[in-house]
């Protein structure tokens, strides 16, 4: 009966979570402060401004200021206003969702204030919205398909070395999936997924090592949370999400860092994040123990164990 009532409640336990931690993200996302910047004549570029609200931060600012925004992904939009125009100003490296969200709200405020719109940006495809995150996702997963079929197999020695080639094979289908799609990368943007792929792989073949089989619930979890989560913008996110998911799940970083990378921008923070997980990785591999099998069920029932006892 015990056996019963506990998977029952676990069971629901972890739909209640599965739904906290991905659906939830989803449903309530809702814009505050997006941060947005006007460029253009006194008298005009303060009336736009009045515009600024909860849900949007609109800053009066220079040109020269506006491109330096722009360019440092400070803003998701700069609307340049003259007498009889309005211009917006995107850019490509920005999170899509952060763009859609500016071009459809500067729009709405040149068009309040009575201006034909004219929008001027790099319009990425589907394919290039989408690789960014895909990428991510995909090199989580073969690393952690490779790591699971290791325990599988009951493989013991070499586990870093399956990890790394791994993180080789699994990067080179991923590129070579997006390349059918259309997308093409810098050396440095395919540096940086190599890179990413060898911390994921080192970090869960760590994780493997220590809690075998079990790892896949850490690991599987973290994988629901990814297109939730990290392809989200964080002015849409409700704060509590955006603290306690967003502000530190690697998907972001690696979605980000791959994005900037693809229009020819620079990171820095991505790689020292990189850094620091595939080292976590190495230090789990290096200290330790090998986790054993997981208890037979009848060792972890004592019901059954009465039950087995009364039946001889």
């Amino acid at each position: 009966m015990r056996t019963v009532l506990v998977t029952a409640v676990a069971g629901a336990v972890v739909a209640f979570l599965l739904g906290l931690l991905t659906f939830g993200v989803q449903a309530t996302v809702h814009p505050h402060d997006v941060p947005l910047a006007v460029v253009g004549p006194p008298p005009i570029a303060e009336r736009v401004a009045r515009a600024d609200s909860a849900e949007i931060d609109v800053r009066v600012v220079s040109a020269d200021e506006a491109r330096n925004l722009l360019r440092d992904k400070e803003v998701y939009g700069v609307l340049e206003v003259a007498p009889g125009q309005a211009t917006i100003r995107l850019n490509p490296a920005v999170n899509p969702s952060g763009t859609q969200v500016a071009q459809q709200v500067l729009t709405g405020i040149a068009q309040g204030a009575g201006l034909p719109v004219k929008v001027e940006a790099t319009t990425p495809t589907a394919a290039e919205r989408t690789a960014p995150l895909a990428a991510s996702a995909l090199l989580w997963v073969g690393g952690m398909i490779a790591g699971l079929l290791f325990v599988v197999l009951k493989g013991r020695r070499l586990r870093w070395l399956s990890a790394v080639t791994a993180a080789v094979l699994v990067t080179g289908s991923t590129v070579g999936l997006l390349a059918w799609w259309g997308v093409t990368f810098t050396a440095q943007a395919l540096t940086f997924m190599l890179a990413v792929a060898v911390s994921f792989a080192l970090l869960q073949a760590g994780l493997f090592k220590h809690l075998g089989i079990r790892a896949m619930g850490v690991l599987g979890i973290l994988y629901l949370m990814a297109p939730a989560v990290a392809g989200q913008v964080p002015e849409l996110l409700n704060p509590v999400y955006k603290a306690v998911l967003w502000s530190w799940t690697p998907f972001r970083f690696s979605a980000e860092g791959l994005r900037s990378l693809m229009y020819d921008g620079s990171i820095s923070t991505e790689w020292w994040v990189f850094g620091g997980i595939a080292l976590v990785g190495l230090v789990l591999l290096l200290v330790g123990k090998e986790a054993g099998p997981p208890r037979p069920l009848d060792a972890a029932d004592p019901d059954r164990e009465v039950s087995r006892a009364s039946l001889s």
